[in-house]
């Protein structure tokens, strides 16, 4: 059985770049974690569960389809059952993909939309659902350029981004009077990882990294604790982190 004082951070996508991060960093502040991916990277998310817990967290790996509105309510019963009250939940899906209008076809677009907005709103309900009884917690949603401005090969993605942005944006309204804390963050401009280092290459990725004209995943899951620990008489509801360099 859970034990009520445990706090939990749920990080749903939490991958090898900002959603570890974003794990590991609320793990630093005292939260237990449960990280989920797609059942087929369960191995992968097993062994982020696992630093954590060597450097004396608590972290739990599941295997969720975040498409899956029934997999997703058993999920929370289930944290809330096994492991504690969970306090945060970050919806950290990407779903990015770039096709001309002309080839993207319908499969494509539901897919994305699914992933990008469908399965955010899924998430943002189920922790609405435990989270207004107590008064408490925070629900962060993972934005991107996209959710503010469409761009060329973007027809897909950024209509999912945008509409993650209006359940987001509809969320902090009716949630912020019961004690929720809802925010969207624009995440704008390269992140350091393996994506963008396979097509910089390690010197060219080195030397922006070092120019800080990359996103640092550590520093993004920084801004992630700081809203959850804001003070309710000043909520961020929107926040937009990008390079000191990036045009916008």
């Amino acid at each position: 059985m859970a034990d009520s004082k445990t706090k939990v951070c749920l990080v749903i996508g939490a991958g090898d770049g900002v959603g570890g991060a974003i794990a590991r960093a609320f793990a630093a502040e005292g939260l237990a974690l449960a990280v989920t991916r797609r059942e087929r990277h369960l191995d992968q998310l097993q062994g982020l569960a696992r630093e954590i817990e060597n450097s004396g967290g608590k972290a739990v790996a599941y295997g969720v389809d975040a498409r899956s509105e029934e997999e997703m309510a058993a999920l929370f019963d289930r944290i809330e059952a096994e492991l504690g009250e969970i306090e945060v939940v970050v919806f950290n899906i990407g779903a990015n993909v770039r096709f001309p209008l002309v080839e993207t076809t319908t499969r494509v677009f539901h897919k994305v939309w699914e992933m990008a907005c469908f399965a955010g709103f899924i998430a943002a309900r189920e922790a609405a659902r435990v989270m207004t009884p107590r008064g408490r917690g925070t629900i962060i949603l993972t934005g991107a350029t996209a959710s503010v401005r469409g761009g060329i090969g973007y027809a897909a993605f950024a209509s999912a981004k945008a509409g993650l942005r209006s359940v987001a944006q509809s969320a902090a309204r009716e949630l912020g009077p019961h004690g929720v804390h809802v925010a969207h963050v624009v995440i704008d401009g390269a992140i350091d990882g393996a994506f963008i280092r396979g097509l910089l290459g390690e010197e060219q990725a080195e030397k922006r990294l070092a120019e800080d004209k990359l996103l640092k995943p550590d520093e993004i899951a920084a801004n992630y604790v700081w809203l959850h620990n804001q003070p309710r008489s000043a909520w961020t509801h929107e926040l937009d982190l990008r390079p000191w360099a990036e045009s916008w």
